[in-house]
């Protein structure tokens, strides 16, 4: 069983990639993020009240170990407006804090090696 594991959720598709390595998923992870926030911004929708493109999630990108139970778990959410969300967490997600000149990225990399 590898490492780590990515999972990338960008509208109906659902892609899964394995990795022996953090620092090969967080360069995976970023990679695809670019990749993705340069399809450019989403609409604004409305159902049932105006969604505008900060409150969509274009993508959503989770790291999580490759353990048989549940280890460390985290990602960061593609929003509509290109926003990065980095987060820990799959099921109590909670939003992470890049300190200082950190990126989302790092902070991803520091919640999975807690």
């Amino acid at each position: 069983m590898s490492g780590w594991r990515l999972a990338i959720r960008h509208g109906p598709q659902v892609e899964h990639q394995a990795f022996d390595d953090l620092g090969a998923a967080i360069a995976e992870l970023e990679r695809r993020a670019e990749e993705i926030r340069n399809e450019g911004p989403l609409e604004e929708i409305s159902a049932l009240r105006p969604y505008e493109p900060s409150r969509r999630v274009h993508a959503r990108l989770e790291l999580s170990s490759g353990r048989l139970f549940r280890g460390p778990e985290a990602g960061v959410d593609v929003m509509g407006n290109g926003a990065l969300v980095p987060y820990v967490g799959l099921i109590r997600k909670r939003e992470l804090m890049p300190q200082g000149d950190q990126s989302p990225f790092d902070a991803v990399r520091e919640a999975l090696q807690r």
